[in-house]
């Protein structure tokens, strides 16, 4: 039961973080995004070693290796970091 809600949640984080971007609500260069395909990539990882199904690791390690890569690109760089943390600025004072 544990195993498949580990991979339930990991799902639907990837699914969440998919569709926000779809909808234009995020875009790829949001921390939030990469944070949120990171967590769910990990909880993939996890179930897919439980389940014995080296395709999936692989898979979800190569989409983890990525997600982590943009997060420090983000975090490298304060300014970068500030815009991309998934909040829209306020033009002309509005």
């Amino acid at each position: 039961m544990i195993i498949n809600i580990i991979g339930l949640t990991g799902m639907i984080l990837i699914l969440f973080a998919f569709l926000m971007n779809q909808l234009h609500k995020w875009r790829d260069t949001f921390f939030i995004y990469d944070i949120t395909n990171a967590i769910g990539s990990i909880l993939l990882i996890i179930y897919s070693f439980l389940i014995n199904s080296w395709p999936f690791i692989i898979l979800n390690g190569v989409w983890f290796i990525i997600s982590m890569r943009d997060i420090f690109l983000d975090i490298g760089t304060k300014e970068r970091y500030r815009t991309n943390i998934g909040y829209k600025k306020k033009r002309n004072g509005r």
